[in-house]
């Protein structure tokens, strides 16, 4: 029998071929076989034929001379500092000149090396490979390496990109020497009277210069991702259509300048609609984002009739300029999608990509609502740069640390546009964990590994850009997925998946250099099943981690503060977890009991949080931490677990709003859609009552939390209060 540990099959060789793992840890730490009929249906998603050896043995030739067709690599990622070489082929017996274009149109000589390889036949054209190093001293950017030969494509250059990052992320080494709190929230909860019912930029606004008066150096939101163009929307902030380009469900109407020259009549609908919304704001049940887009679509739409002044319509021209054709397929998208619906046939043939007949002749019957759909685009990015700048009037000196999404919904605006970039037939997931014994399936296309690296990495880039123009901060969820990520195939349990690798040095090479360019830090969520090296790469390149209290374990036992991981952003909580005085209570229990998701008696259930609770509290009251008498109330323990906390040396530590003002609802229930009112909870206190912005500085429970953390970390408030309440230092306009 053949040695297969030394010699493997075909189809293991060619999945290797396109890193594609044969095999996974599983949660019992065991490893577990990829079956033959996983990998064929992954090596089908990435463009290979595995239907047979004989295919297989095709398949891997092809493979292997891929690279020798090309003159250039499709992409070139170097570091900064570092010695990055690249492979140039030509015909043999050929000279080639190869230099590197900075945006500027300054030219660099690349040097060659000596590193001589056989030449080999390539569809019957004897060909060489010569290699080159990336000029020295190019420092961080984008730029374009040009090859020159008699011999190839009638001597015209052939070109490809090439992305300079930086080693480490300055912005992170800059963190160093004090350590720095803000508020994580999802800001479409947070309400304040002139809301519509959901939490706007505005708000975002507002409760920056909150939190940056108390002393917060960032505000953490959830992914404000565009969603479905008109409604019913997803709920979800994490399923979004697209990551690229925003959604103006988070639009405040009346902080558009054109609202001051509406016609009277169209001014009475919005105002009336304003009215009705505003009742929204005070009704703690769920969130009714429906009707809320519904009422700013309809004002919007009336907003949009409104003449521009020269200044504001130059504005808009060259936002629609820089936004290119990626911003006109998003509105094109949009405009189709709210034409035909989510399941019409057409999506199938006629429209089925940007370029297919329906969608071309869309373009011009369509091009006033292409228009309104980016109009509104280039609201948000106006209201969006206000939010960052009323951080930054308040003290702050990262601002708005924005989050992105794993992914986006298969039939969304990205999965239409980019689908030249995404591989089609699987989606994303997770395998079987201690958690779910069934794995995850997300329902998402991932990124095609060699499709995004033929396209330069571009897709990536620029949804990168878009989301850094006002940010002074990025969460990357699920940051592992930049490594590798978890492939099942169309009509296969999660569970029969198998792990696709990207390439993470091009991958989190183009983040660090995006963020370096914007000035921005990088929060990678590093939690779950990950390989051992992969904390260590992130951190080498400045990318902090994520370090959640009731997750950092040494064995059964809490591990302590200080030995937690410096490059990280710490957390008591998460948003799959209850608020805090909500996990104290046990409401996660409660709410898996009802909703029939327990795998043992409930009790059994409620004694193991205990004894968790109790195993933290009594490391808590070890530290000297923990109050005594009336003080060890609730709120007195949630501010125990923060000061305990934030005795970990970690550059950033969250504070969840939810915490300091007592709410106790879970913002989502893992594994669960419509059972439970998931990513739709209003922002209330521990009694039910809503909690609105204006009077969070003056709320009692959220002072005290604010004035323990500030003791805790040694910051404090900026600005001192005399007299009556200081009012939010930001230059949003006033509303009427």
């Amino acid at each position: 029998m053949a040695d297969t540990t030394t010699t493997p099959d075909p189809l293991h060789r060619l999945a290797e071929a396109y890193r594609v793992s044969t095999t996974y840890s599983g949660f019992d730490g065991q490893e577990q076989e990829v079956p033959d009929t996983t990998l064929r249906a992954v090596l089908d998603a990435l463009g290979a034929d595995a239907g047979d050896d004989d295919t297989v043995e095709a398949c891997l030739a092809q493979r292997e001379l891929a690279p020798w067709r090309r003159t250039l690599p499709p992409v070139v990622v170097a570091v900064d500092g570092a010695r990055t070489r690249f492979a140039v082929h030509v015909p043999h017996g050929s000279s080639v000149r190869v230099t590197v274009v900075a945006e500027d149109g300054t030219r660099t000589a690349a040097p060659e090396i000596d590193n001589w390889r056989s030449p080999r036949d390539v569809d019957g054209v004897l060909t060489a490979q010569a290699t080159f190093e990336v000029p020295e001293g190019l420092g961080t950017g984008w730029y374009e390496v040009r090859a020159e030969c008699p011999e190839v494509d009638g001597g015209r250059a052939v070109t490809t990109p090439l992305a300079v990052t930086p080693r480490r992320l300055s912005t992170t080494d800059r963190l160093h020497g004090r350590r720095r709190w803000g508020y994580m929230a999802q800001i479409y909860s947070v309400t304040s009277g002139r809301s519509w019912g959901v939490g706007d930029v505005s708000d975002l606004a507002s409760l920056a210069a909150v939190s940056g008066e108390q002393g917060a150096d960032y505000l953490l939101v959830n992914p404000l991702h565009a969603a479905e163009p008109t409604p019913p929307v997803e709920p979800s902030p994490y399923l979004p259509t697209s990551r690229r380009f925003f959604n103006p469900l988070y639009l405040r109407i009346a902080e558009i300048p054109e609202y001051a020259y509406l016609r009277p009549a169209d001014l009475e609908v919005v105002n009336t609609l304003a009215a009705i919304q505003r009742r929204e704001n005070l009704d703690t049940s769920t969130i009714d984002r429906d009707k809320a887009y519904a009422a700013k679509l309809k004002s919007l739409e009336l907003l949009f009739t409104v003449r521009r002044s020269p200044h504001r319509q130059q504005q808009l021209r060259r936002f629609v300029a820089e936004g290119g054709q990626g911003l006109q397929d998003f509105g094109l998208w949009c405009a189709l999608r709210e034409e035909l619906g989510e399941d019409a046939p057409e999506w199938e043939d006629e429209a089925a990509t940007p370029g297919s007949p329906y969608a071309v002749e869309a373009r011009t019957r369509l091009a006033r609502r292409i228009d309104f759909y980016v109009w509104m685009q280039w609201l948000l990015d106006e209201q969006l740069e206000s939010a960052q700048r009323a951080a930054h009037l308040a003290g702050m000196d990262i601002g708005v640390i924005h989050d992105l999404a794993v992914g986006v919904h298969k039939q969304g605006a990205d999965a239409w546009t980019l689908q030249d970039v995404l591989a089609s037939g699987v989606s994303v997931g997770a395998p079987a964990d201690m958690y779910n014994q069934k794995g995850q399936n997300w329902s998402q296309p991932p990124w095609h590994p060699e499709r995004l690296a033929e396209a330069g990495y571009l897709p990536w880039r620029d949804m990168l850009r878009t989301i850094f123009r006002h940010a002074g901060g990025i969460r990357v969820d699920h940051v592992l997925g930049l490594f590798r990520l978890w492939w099942i195939p169309d009509g296969q349990e999660a569970s029969e998946g198998a792990y696709v690798y990207y390439d993470h040095e091009a991958m989190v090479g183009i983040l660090a250099l995006e963020a370096e360019l914007a000035g921005a830090v990088v929060i990678g969520e590093d939690l779950g099943t990950l390989e051992p090296w992969v904390r260590e790469y992130l951190a080498e390149r400045g990318v902090l981690g994520t370090s959640i209290l009731w997750f950092e374990l040494d064995g059964d036992e809490p591990l302590p503060p200080a030995q937690y991981r410096k490059l990280s952003m710490a957390s008591v909580s998460t948003h799959d977890f209850p608020p805090t005085a909500g996990f104290l209570e046990g409401v996660q229990v409660d709410v898996r009991e009802q909703l029939g998701l327990l795998a043992r008696p409930v009790e059994e259930e409620r004694d193991e949080a205990r004894k968790q609770l109790d195993t933290f509290f009594a490391a808590v009251a070890d530290d000297g931490l923990l109050p005594e008498g009336a003080a060890t109330g609730e709120q007195g323990r949630v501010e125990a677990l923060h000061r305990y906390l934030a005795q970990a040396p970690a550059l950033l530590f969250n504070v969840s709003l939810v915490d300091a003002v007592g709410e106790r609802r879970m913002q989502n229930q893992p594994g669960t859609g419509d059972e439970y009112p998931n990513w739709r909870v209003p922002l209330a206190d521990g009694a039910g009552n809503p909690v609105l912005l204006e009077t969070l500085p003056e709320n009692p429970r959220a002072a005290s939390l604010v004035r323990a953390i500030n003791e805790a970390l040694g910051t404090g408030p900026r600005f001192q209060r005399v007299g009556e309440p200081a009012q939010p230092q930001h230059t949003d306009r006033t509303e009427p």
